[in-house]
């Protein structure tokens, strides 16, 4: 399931529209090259699940910040710079997994480790136009179903 964005406001409402079917135990994987909009996605998507003005920084260094919502935990994986999968255990992504919402960015990192029914998103650029984004959309489990809830499929 493929669809183009032609903005950051874009982005930021398919964000939003993931963050209002979101529940305890989803893996939001986000993959894509550096600089592509994973991070625009992130910030709408937990600012949708807290408050409008919610601080939201880059967790590049510390790995993993979270957030408390009306439904559960709220946790954001930047897992760039982790050296081997099992490091991923460290940051407590099996209490993550289980009981929270987890949007991880650079989910590759984490090997054997990431669920297989989480929901895979790849953002790509456009090459004809630089605002631009080609969001891809995957998932073994549930989310084909309520991915057309919100009209994304």
């Amino acid at each position: 399931m493929k669809i183009e964005i032609k903005n950051q406001n874009e982005t930021e409402e398919i964000a939003q529209r993931l963050a209002a079917i979101a529940q305890p135990g989803d893996v939001i994987a986000l993959h894509g090259d550096l600089g592509v909009g994973k991070s625009v996605f992130s910030r709408a998507f937990i600012r949708a699940m807290t408050t409008p003005d919610e601080e939201v920084p880059s967790p590049t260094f510390t790995l993993v910040q979270i957030y408390e919502t009306e439904a559960c935990e709220l946790y954001h994986f930047d897992m760039y710079r982790l050296d081997a999968p099992e490091d991923g255990l460290e940051l407590g992504i099996e209490e993550a997994f289980g009981d929270g919402i987890s949007l991880i960015e650079w989910p590759s990192k984490l090997g054997a480790y990431l669920p297989w029914d989480c929901l895979n998103i790849k953002i790509s650029h456009n090459p004809a136009d630089q605002n631009a984004r080609h969001f891809e959309f995957s998932s073994q489990g549930r989310w084909i179903e309520r991915l057309k809830e919100i009209a994304l499929v």
